[in-house]
């Protein structure tokens, strides 16, 4: 009977190194150029003005997984050891991991964890399977993960296209170049149904943007969502969105995700149900 003791101690040892790490993390991949790493409140591209608006605040709740891979509070700007050699502001990501946890009330015991990985002036070419940005994706969100079944890589944040604006033959091949990529992460995370929530573009750096739009929106692949970014104002570059409109598209991405959780079995009928882990509410 006496061996039951030191058995229990070191149980509650191990709980007690896990505490911070053993509540469940909803985590989310931000990925794609400057826009998604946060140009709001930057002046001349050189300088950030500091502004953190109340949307964009720190929570205890919201996690960043560092370019060290280490989990520290996030704050902004999310993607100042990511997007190396650009200046850094706000982006959409700590806007919408405070719009999730207003929405679904911070009583349910769920810490978000964003996993940075965008970088400025990147074509989506730059991102196909083998390349270094692929590589580091992959592997930052497989670090996310790992060794600990509280986690769960619940969507990719993606805004990226403006760089594709520039040659007519990029802006043709986006949508075939999108759709490999997401097939392609799908099967290197083994996540099939991973749910991948898009920004259609606001601007871009050509002439392309009606085309790339395009193939933005009419993505066939299922489980890929579209926010549409098009009216929301543009800093005087005519390229990166404002501060405020950096919140306004973070609201939309957390609103089409928490939308795409709770209609996911009226309206996906054909997705395999033996992969998802909750009940239709």
């Amino acid at each position: 009977m006496d061996n039951s003791m030191p058995m229990l101690s070191c149980l509650l040892f191990l709980f007690l190194q896990c505490g911070f790490s053993s509540s469940n993390m909803d985590i989310f991949i931000l990925a794609g150029q400057s826009n998604m790493a946060g140009r709001g409140g930057v002046k001349n591209g050189r300088f950030w003005d500091g502004n953190v608006p109340p949307e964009c605040r720190s929570n205890p709740s919201i996690l960043r997984l560092s370019a060290s891979l280490q989990w520290e509070e996030a704050h902004e700007p999310l993607h100042l050891d990511i997007d190396l050699g650009k200046t850094c502001g706000v982006g959409p990501g700590l806007a919408f991991a405070n719009e999730i946890l207003r929405i679904k009330g911070e009583s349910v015991n769920v810490v978000m964890g964003l996993v940075p990985c965008a970088k400025g002036g990147t074509k989506i070419g730059e991102w196909s399977k083998g390349t270094s940005l692929y590589n580091e994706l992959v592997r930052r969100a497989i670090e996310s993960v790992k060794g600990n079944s509280g986690r769960t890589i619940r969507a990719l944040l993606w805004y990226q296209g403006e760089s594709d604006t520039v040659r007519e033959e990029d802006a043709e091949g986006y949508s075939h170049n999108m759709e490999k990529f997401i097939m392609d992460l799908r099967s290197d995370l083994h996540l099939p149904n991973l749910l991948v929530i898009q920004v259609a573009l606001a601007s871009g750096e050509g002439k392309y943007i009606e085309k790339v739009r395009k193939g933005q929106l009419g993505l066939k692949l299922p489980n890929v969502k579209c926010v549409d970014a098009k009216d929301l104002p543009l800093k005087t570059d005519k390229l990166h969105l404002t501060t405020v409109s950096q919140v306004h598209l973070g609201m939309r991405l957390a609103h089409a995700y928490i939308a795409s959780t709770t209609h996911h079995h009226h309206h996906h009928q054909f997705i395999n149900h033996s992969l998802t882990s909750y009940v239709a509410s």
